[in-house]
């Protein structure tokens, strides 16, 4: 048995022919960055999201710092953020020199508890950054309504939210801001690092291309400092072969989806499957990755990884115990949602390629497992 986290074979055999004859006429170009074939894709992911501006970048972390600076927002500043998360969405507050304040996350979205978010508002805050985890996004409407309230920007790290919508709004078109990831093993990915930034303000879409690149304007002249986060055109020109299949894919993400919570369903003993919140009548959601809780993680972990099955913990440390946000205010049993998740979720193996079979091989090792620790007990 062998069933990868994640693989690619079949779609970028699929993808292939697009790509060699994009590759054709790709020589002819005037420059292999940020140029004809980004601007494609750049308009192909606005049409797909209905963004008035879609910005590409070199990847969704630069993309959410990018997002950061366009807005103004530096040190003295305060972020609102969920403690759990991949380390990219507090260490681009870092990097700009913010402060980020942590909020726990809501039992089965892992995303931000919108419910706590007003009691750590200060005259320092100047930001809320719900980030979209798994297959959900985080409760916008309430959100959006403590943004308004207070003044606040709202950055969504949209970085696994193509796809998703909310009350027919694409993922990083609620906010002021919003940005996609392109990684690899993303619903939609590229050969390497690309990302994006979408937004409905076109002056901070102009910002942003300036940030981006080397805080240049159209005249070639530095406004301001910015990054070298521009796309190459090839990450383009695979991503646009590839997107043409993107519903195609989701669709068959959630039919596997289903085909884990049929296997899985009896175990409730010693796992949960992951949960469908009620809001998500107003929302499409999207299956990134297929999400457990489950009894003796770690050792699950082991026992499929022995039988050739991919996993992966998610998140095994918080962001607020991450060594370099050590501090007082980030002691360990302050947010108690997101400490027993980073102890107890585990991501199986979720990808378009992934055939019923292999989701019955990853199933029946796992009842394997739970089996013999009953056993045992």
């Amino acid at each position: 048995m062998s069933v990868p986290f994640f693989q690619i074979t079949e779609g970028f055999t699929r993808a292939l022919p697009l790509l060699e004859e994009g590759l054709a006429e790709f020589h002819r170009q005037s420059g292999w960055v940020n140029d004809q074939q980004v601007r494609a894709f750049e308009q192909a992911i606005a049409t797909y999201t209905g963004a008035p501006h879609a910005i590409a970048t070199g990847n969704a972390t630069d993309s959410l710092i990018i997002c950061l600076m366009a807005l103004g927002i530096g040190p003295g500043d305060e972020v609102i953020v969920p403690c759990y998360s991949f380390f990219a969405s507090v260490s681009c507050i870092l990097q700009v020199g913010a402060t980020p304040v942590f909020v726990d996350i809501e039992p089965g979205s892992y995303a931000i508890d919108c419910s706590l978010i007003e009691a750590c508002i200060t005259p320092r805050t100047r930001a809320i950054m719900p980030v979209h985890l798994f297959r959900q996004m985080a409760e916008m409407d309430a959100l959006m309504d403590i943004a308004r309230r207070h003044g606040l920007k709202v950055v969504e790290d949209s970085a696994e939210g193509i796809g998703m919508r909310w009350n027919d709004r694409h993922a990083g078109l609620i906010g002021d801001l919003g940005v996609l990831s392109f990684f690899p093993t993303k619903t939609l990915g590229a050969l390497g690092d690309a990302g994006m930034v979408l937004t409905r303000d076109a002056d901070l879409a102009r910002r942003v291309r300036q940030i981006l690149d080397n805080g240049r304007d159209a005249s070639g002249l530095a406004q301001c400092l910015g990054y070298n986060s521009r796309m190459d055109d090839l990450q383009a020109l695979w991503l646009r072969a590839r997107l043409p299949e993107l519903d195609q894919e989701i669709e068959r993400r959630a039919a596997l989806r289903d085909a884990y919570d049929l296997h899985l369903g009896p175990l409730g003993e010693y796992l949960q499957v992951p949960v469908t919140l009620p809001r998500a009548a107003r929302q499409r959601c999207v299956d990134y990755v297929y999400l457990i809780e489950a009894q003796n993680r770690d050792g699950l972990a082991e026992h499929l990884a022995a039988r050739g099955i991919g996993v992966e913990a998610y998140y095994p440390l918080p962001l607020h115990l991450q060594p370099v946000c050590a501090g007082p205010t980030h002691a360990e049993g302050r947010f108690p949602v997101a400490e027993r998740a980073a102890t107890r979720a585990l991501g199986l193996p979720l990808y378009a390629d992934l055939t019923a079979s292999d989701v019955a091989s990853v199933c029946q090792a796992i009842t394997e497992f739970y089996a013999a620790a009953g056993a045992q007990s």
